[in-house]
């Protein structure tokens, strides 16, 4: 075993440790500030500030042990917390763009969107959007990608992990971003998909199954277990 080899051998299970212990901290951190703010589809995000601190946490906790395997093989390419300021950057920056379109729809009269109205179909209508991207050619790329990250800085991997999961974070927006069952279900799909062996093959699965789960969220939202309900009248703020 040459020096370079020892080295990063000797330092992989630090950075598993900080890395997976950062998540487990993340996780707790979410789950009481996102304690009873579980409003089904269309949650309302809040203030912008409030809004980035938790979507932060969230990222942290949802998306750094599946970053786990990129970060131990770029170990000697790129410094560990270059990697994941950048990484996590881009994902703010996703949060960013989902908060700003959130702001522009809930600007305009769509009372139409309340959950009583044509709620349940728009849910139904991004979920099943999300399995159509999850059996597109273009998010198998940026699968393969994830999954093949090479030497690539923090900001290029996080690029492809939006990519990868884009379809699977709209679709915890239609669920509810602020269900830590439906947060940890997308967690656990994104996990499976970017680091098991056969989880090229599974994307396929989680497509077919968010279609299925779309028409059933449009056509009936209340035998759907784990979905919460937004009050009778509420406009989907999504």
């Amino acid at each position: 075993m040459n020096v370079g080899s020892r080295e990063e051998w000797l330092a992989s299970p630090a950075r598993a440790a900080v890395l997976l212990g950062a998540a487990a901290i993340a996780w707790v951190v979410t789950a009481e500030r996102m304690e009873g703010m579980d409003a089904g589809p269309g949650t309302h995000l809040g203030g912008l500030g409030w809004y980035l601190g938790i979507w932060v946490t969230m990222m942290a906790a949802m998306m750094l042990p599946s970053a786990l395997p990129a970060a131990l093989r770029l170990a000697r390419a790129v410094p560990a917390l270059s990697f994941f300021v950048g990484y996590l950057a881009v994902w703010t920056a996703y949060g960013l763009v989902a908060y700003a379109l959130f702001r522009l729809v809930t600007s305009f009269d769509t009372g139409w969107l309340a959950w009583d109205e044509g709620g349940p179909y728009l849910a139904g209508v991004v979920l099943a959007a999300a399995g159509l991207y999850e059996l597109a050619p273009l998010k198998q790329r940026f699968l393969a990608r994830c999954r093949a990250p090479g030497g690539r800085s923090g900001l290029a991997y996080g690029v492809d992990c939006v990519g990868c999961c884009f379809g699977l974070m709209a679709a915890l927006f239609a669920l509810g971003v602020m269900s830590l069952l439906w947060m940890a279900v997308v967690a656990a799909v994104i996990f499976a998909e970017k680091v098991l062996p056969r989880g090229m093959r599974l994307a396929g699965v989680v497509g077919l199954t968010l279609i299925v789960l779309g028409i059933w969220v449009a056509v009936s939202p209340g035998s759907v277990p784990g979905l919460t309900e937004p009050s009778m009248g509420m406009e989907m703020g999504m």
